[in-house]
C-alpha cells in the first residue's frame, strides 16, 4: 500500500527539524501539523527545498484539543484511505517543560498542563492515528522509489526523555517532566503490544530521547550542558530518523536515544 508521513506539531523545533528532514529524505506525502499560522508553517517548511511541494500539507492540531485531533485525523482518511494508504513513518513530539526543583513548586495546573501535552496529548494521537497503519494482513509496498528513506516496518515514534527513565533517576526534581515521560514509555510499550497483535511485524511504536538540542524548548538549561551535549536541531533530526529506520522490529516497544543506544526502563 502506498505509504505517507506524518510528523505533529511541526512548526518549531525537532518538530520543524524532523518535517524538513523527512521531506528531504523521503518521497512519499508527507502531513505535518500546526496550532495557528498554517500558511507560515507550510512556507518556512518549504523553503529552501527542492522538492515536489504538493507533497506537504499542513493540517491544524493542538494535542491539548481532542476535537482538532480528530478533524485532523478526518482530513487524513479522505486523503489517505486506510486499507488502500497507510502511515509509514509518524513522529509525535509534543513537549512542555516545568522544571520544579522541589515539592514546594510542583503547581497543580502547571503539572497537569504538562501530563495533557506529554502524554496524553501522544495517548489521543494513537487513538486517532493508529487506524492508518497497517494489519497484519496488508500487502507490502513493492515499489521500492515511494517507499525511499522509509522504515520497512511502519513506525510510531513519540518524544520521550531519559529523565522518564526510572532506574537512571539519581537526581531527582522535575517532577511533573520526569512523571509524564515515564508515562510516554509505558504508552510506547502498551502500544506496541497492541501492534504485535494488530499488525504483527508490520507496525511497531518506539519512544526517542533526542538530548539537550538547540532550541527554545531547551534555552534556558544551555549553560549547565556541555557542549559536545548541546545539539543542533538539525542534526538530531538526522539522527533520530536514521535511529528509527535502523531500530526495527527487533527494538520495538523501547526507548531509544539519539545515538542509537537503548534508555533503561
Amino acid at each position: 500500500m502506498p505509504p505517507w508521513s506524518m510528523i505533529s506539531p511541526a512548526s518549531r523545533g525537532i518538530g520543524f527539524a524532523l518535517a524538513r528532514r523527512v521531506l528531504q529524505t523521503t518521497n512519499a506525502p508527507v502531513v505535518a501539523t500546526a496550532r495557528k499560522d498554517l500558511d507560515k508553517t507550510e512556507e518556512e517548511l518549504l523553503e529552501g527545498l527542492d522538492i515536489d511541494e504538493t507533497r506537504l500539507r499542513v493540517l491544524k492540531l493542538d494535542v491539548t484539543d481532542e476535537f482538532t485531533i480528530a478533524e485532523a485525523a478526518a482530513a487524513c482518511k479522505e486523503q489517505f484511505k486506510p486499507g488502500i494508504h497507510q502511515l509509514q513513518l509518524a513522529f509525535f513530539v509534543p513537549g512542555l517543560l516545568f522544571p520544579e526543583k522541589s515539592p514546594a513548586q510542583i503547581d497543580a495546573k502547571d503539572a497537569l498542563l504538562t501530563f495533557q501535552t506529554n502524554t496524553l496529548g501522544p495517548m489521543l494521537m494513537i487513538k486517532h492515528f493508529s487506524s492508518f497503519l497497517p494489519k497484519k494482513t496488508a500487502s507490502p509496498e513493492e515499489v521500492e522509489e515511494i517507499m525511499k528513506g522509509l522504515p520497512s516496518a511502519a513506525s510510531m515514534a513519540i518524544m520521550s526523555a531519559r529523565v522518564g527513565s526510572i532506574s537512571d533517576n539519581k537526581l531527582g526534581g522535575w517532577y511533573s517532566y520526569r512523571a509524564s515521560k515515564a508515562g510516554v514509555n509505558q504508552v510506547v510499550k502498551t502500544f506496541d503490544n497492541h501492534l504485535r497483535t494488530a499488525s504483527g511485524d508490520k507496525a511497531l511504536a518506539v519512544a526517542l530521547h533526542p538530548g539537550t538540542v538547540k532550541t527554545e524548548f531547551s534555552k534556558e538549561f544551555w549553560g549547565g550542558v556541555k557542549k559536545d551535549k548541546l545539539f543542533e536541531k538539525e542534526w538530531v533530526a538526522e539522527q533520530l530518523v536514521d535511529v528509527v529506520r535502523q531500530v526495527g522490529i527487533d527494538g520495538r516497544g523501547k526507548c531509544w536515544d539519539w545515538d542509537g543506544k537503548e534508555v533503561p526502563p
